[in-house]
């Protein structure tokens, strides 16, 4: 028993980094925890006389199931239903985190915009991606991670940077700007003002919704500043039926709308030049199970 405790205790010292690399990998909690309890089966029964390294070991074992699990959901992506979007985790580096240098990386790696960019790399570019950039894992023990020469992880670690740094938004802002931001945005649609809304955002602003085609969402992109007011005018109306409550999602303010204590969407802004830049609402119920639990993404 005291053997079966200590493993226990080993694995579960670790379980945090292992969810956040399953997360980053998959973009769903439920998949990453599903991941992450493989991982703990096989930790359970292999024979650990041999593993001098546990947190190298797990990592290993958890990132070669995501993989596995990414190739069979391909299928599933390409049927989607409308634009898929990650699914919200509500984030709490906590004390663990206090540099707030590595706190910044941790929330950029785990942000949506990151994420959707993700999606359209390979399975190995996103591990690579993932391990390097995100938790800083040397070359040499990612290219053990998946069997691959150190040259070759290398390779393909340059050529997801170079993806990821040319698709994703190039501009940065302050934590408190774009949480006044969301406040502002949430007062303006919530309000029904439709000229304060429209101030709010950039010309070329962008919508994306993810219903899944469970929930009633835009399933096309709505583009331009007029069309993107006009929808969120248009639905603002339903407003007095919800609470909102303006929580930190992936690394940056979001806001969770609540119907009946139940939630019914998160909706989060990219911001660039003080003007609203992207909406995205994820709408979808399977994505939402977990909106209003504090998820280990460290």
């Amino acid at each position: 028993m005291a053997t079966d405790t200590a493993s226990t205790d080993e694995f579960e010292a670790h379980r945090p980094v292992l969810t956040g690399v399953a997360y980053r990998m998959l973009g769903g909690v439920a998949d990453a925890e599903d991941v992450v309890q493989e991982a703990w089966l096989r930790w359970s029964a292999a024979d650990r006389t041999d593993i001098r390294e546990p947190r190298a070991y797990l990592v290993r074992i958890t990132t070669r199931l995501a993989i596995d699990r990414l190739r069979q959901a391909k299928a599933r992506r390409e049927s989607y239903v409308g634009s898929w979007l990650p699914e919200p985790v509500v984030t709490d580096f906590g004390p663990a985190v206090p540099d707030t240098a590595e706190r910044a990386l941790l929330a950029d790696s785990v942000s949506v915009a990151v994420l959707v960019v993700l999606e359209s790399l390979s399975p190995l570019e996103r591990a690579v991606f993932v391990l390097r950039e995100a938790f800083g894992f040397p070359f040499g023990e990612i290219a053990v991670t998946l069997e691959r020469g150190e040259a070759a992880v290398r390779q393909l670690a340059a050529r997801a940077r170079r993806h990821v740094e040319e698709r994703r938004p190039r501009y940065d802002v302050d934590p408190a700007e774009r949480r006044a931001l969301t406040e502002r945005f949430l007062a303006a649609a919530g309000g029904g003002d439709l000229d304060a809304l429209l101030a709010l955002l950039a010309p070329d602003v962008r919508l994306v919704g993810d219903s899944g085609g469970k929930a009633k969402a835009p399933l096309r992109v709505i583009e331009g500043a007029d069309k993107v007011g006009r929808f969120l005018f248009a639905v603002s109306g339903e407003a007095v039926l919800y609470d909102f409550r303006v929580m930190e999602f992936n690394g940056a303010p979001a806001v969770l709308v609540l119907a009946g204590g139940v939630p019914d969407l998160v909706l989060q802004l990219e911001i660039r030049d003080g003007k609203v830049e992207c909406v995205y609402i994820v709408r979808n119920p399977d994505k939402l199970s977990g909106a209003v639990l504090e998820r280990p993404s460290a």
